[in-house]
């Protein structure tokens, strides 16, 4: 079976967890895990510690902002707790300033925080853009480079990747130069969505590009990221662009079943049965329940879960006024009495495949002023663009 290096860890099959603010947090991570393992359906998982030595795929904590994470920020530390089970342990970092980055790339290493760091440059929203970060970072390559170089040195033996964009949009692509700086910088991996800033989540995402890039930097594995919506898309994106491996980000949203799909497909076991919607709502209650329990509070779990339940029924015959209804619930007792009124009978709609989450493209993208005059002159750029707060 196809496997990924990524530093002294080896990812088979080569499948990875996009990190998505709000959602890759532990819990979602938990199940994810779980399907990829072959526990997900009904087992309830092993218990912590098991696979300390490492499972099928790697999981990827959402996006952890370094000026946050050396400030010790609240939110943010509790956003990087990995449960004992969770090998390796692998954070993504979003930083503007190379210092702060390279401060943050540090700690971790000092107090033992995480296995693997992934940097991001390839967020779209406004609110990171605006300060350079994200994908509109690689424009400035000299930034780039700064930022890797503390990045890789503050690392030492853990493994450093980087998840980026094709360009700001078509007039001002960067992909090709960013993969041979990180090659050049000593970053162990780079993936690649294949989408501008400019597009956000529109249209169609250019695995042609993918295959470019790993055309460009043969030295080091190339991951393809962008409309993988089933295991036969990412067996037939390793395919067609040779890349070593695949990030999964909107196809797993109310799916995460779909990393048991995805182990299925490289292992050439055959697809797994789809499930019908009582095993769905089993799951919905699990990923609630979860949530509760590492936030500390039934019932805030049961309100962050909601953002999910639209994902987990998409395709179903729910009534609208129903799905309100789960989507408002308050409390594990009301969330189960409303899947209970469900006809649980039905099986996986063909209406459930396809595309999830945003879709919007197309999008102004939100830069500092004069950025794009020169991509080389990075002069206004420091520890003042770093946001306060984690997400992305």
């Amino acid at each position: 079976m196809t496997s990924l290096q990524i530093g002294p860890h080896t990812v088979q099959p080569p499948v990875v967890l996009a990190p998505m603010a709000g959602i890759t947090n532990a819990p979602f991570r938990t199940l994810c895990r779980e399907f990829a393992e072959g526990d997900g359906w009904g087992s309830g998982g092993r218990p912590p510690g098991d696979r300390s030595s490492g499972g099928k795929g790697l999981f990827v904590s959402e996006m952890i902002t370094t000026r946050a994470l050396v400030e010790r920020n609240e939110k943010t530390m509790q956003l990087i707790h990995f449960d004992a089970s969770e090998r390796p342990r692998s954070i993504q970092l979003y930083g503007v300033d190379p210092a702060t980055v390279g401060k943050a790339v540090r700690m971790i290493v000092e107090e033992d925080l995480a296995d693997h760091i992934d940097l991001n440059f390839g967020c779209p929203v406004p609110k990171v853009t605006r300060k350079g970060g994200g994908s509109a970072l690689p424009y400035k390559r000299p930034l780039l480079r700064a930022i890797l170089r503390e990045a890789v040195s503050g690392a030492g033996d853990l493994p450093v990747t980087i998840k980026m964009r094709k360009g700001i949009d078509d007039d001002h692509l960067t992909y090709l130069d960013a993969g041979r700086i990180a090659v050049e910088e000593g970053v162990t991996a780079v993936a690649l969505h294949g989408r501008t800033t400019s597009q956000h989540y529109g249209g169609t995402a250019d695995w042609d590009a993918i295959a470019r890039l790993k055309e460009h930097v043969p030295e080091i594995p190339v991951l393809g990221n962008g409309d993988i919506w089933s295991a036969g898309d990412a067996v037939r994106m390793m395919r067609e662009t040779g890349c070593d491996g695949v990030v999964v980000g909107r196809g797993c949203l109310g799916r995460p079943w779909l990393f048991g799909d995805l182990v299925a497909a490289f292992e050439g076991t055959g697809a797994p049965k789809a499930p019908a919607l009582r095993e769905v709502a089993a799951v919905m209650v699990r990923h609630a329940t979860l949530l509760g329990e590492w936030l500390g509070d039934e019932a805030r779990g049961v309100i962050d879960f909601r953002k999910h339940v639209a994902w987990y029924l998409k395709g179903f015959a729910v009534g609208s006024e129903m799905r309100k209804r789960l989507a408002i619930s308050s409390s594990l007792a009301e969330l189960e009495e409303g899947l209970h009124e469900l006809d649980l009978d039905q099986p996986w709609p063909a209406g459930a495949d396809g595309p999830r989450g945003r879709t919007s493209g197309n999008n102004r993208v939100v830069l500092p002023d004069g950025w794009l005059r020169d991509p080389y002159d990075c002069a206004g750029v420091g520890e003042d663009a770093e946001l306060d707060t984690s997400g992305g």
